[in-house]
């Protein structure tokens, strides 16, 4: 399961937000600077964002956006469904599906895990908010890595 660059990019965009929150607005062009993303991509994804409610825009010389919203109260679920929609790891699961419309609906043995999947999904997206973000620990992980390991600690002999 992936999540799509309009999410990545969109929440990348909101961290940043979040960091500045409480100080002057954000222009686009600083958080592609700092990202190190397309800026016409982001003019794309602050779109939604406003209409949304959730960051507000200020014209000007020193004009940019800011959260409107504290960063404890949006939720990386509300982004991630914002930038992509409803998340279902099937179709069978998305709220647009229209009931028998898979012919395999009532005997599918692989439907309850993707069901147990969306909402192990939803629950640490819905769980997760951008002031979590800022206040987590950096991580060096890279591919291979076991996520949400415990670090070995060595034996000690007497």
């Amino acid at each position: 399961m992936r999540i799509s660059s309009r999410a990545h990019y969109g929440l990348r965009m909101m961290t940043e937000l979040a960091k500045a929150h409480g100080g002057p607005p954000l222009s686009l062009a600083e958080i592609a600077r700092r990202e190190h993303l397309p800026l016409a991509y982001l003019e794309q994804l602050i779109s939604p964002l406003r209409r949304a409610g959730m960051v507000e825009g200020t014209r000007g010389l020193h004009g940019g956006y800011r959260l409107r919203r504290a960063p404890e109260r949006i939720t990386v679920l509300e982004i991630v469904e914002l930038m992509e929609g409803p998340v279902a790891p099937v179709e069978c699961l998305a709220e647009d599906y229209t009931k028998g419309g898979c012919l395999r609906e009532t005997e599918c043995l692989s439907r309850p895990l993707w069901g147990r999947l969306q909402q192990a999904v939803k629950q640490v997206l819905g769980g997760t908010t951008l002031r979590d973000l800022l206040s987590e620990p950096l991580s060096p992980w890279c591919p291979g890595e076991e996520l949400g390991a415990a670090p070995v600690k060595e034996s000690v002999r007497a």
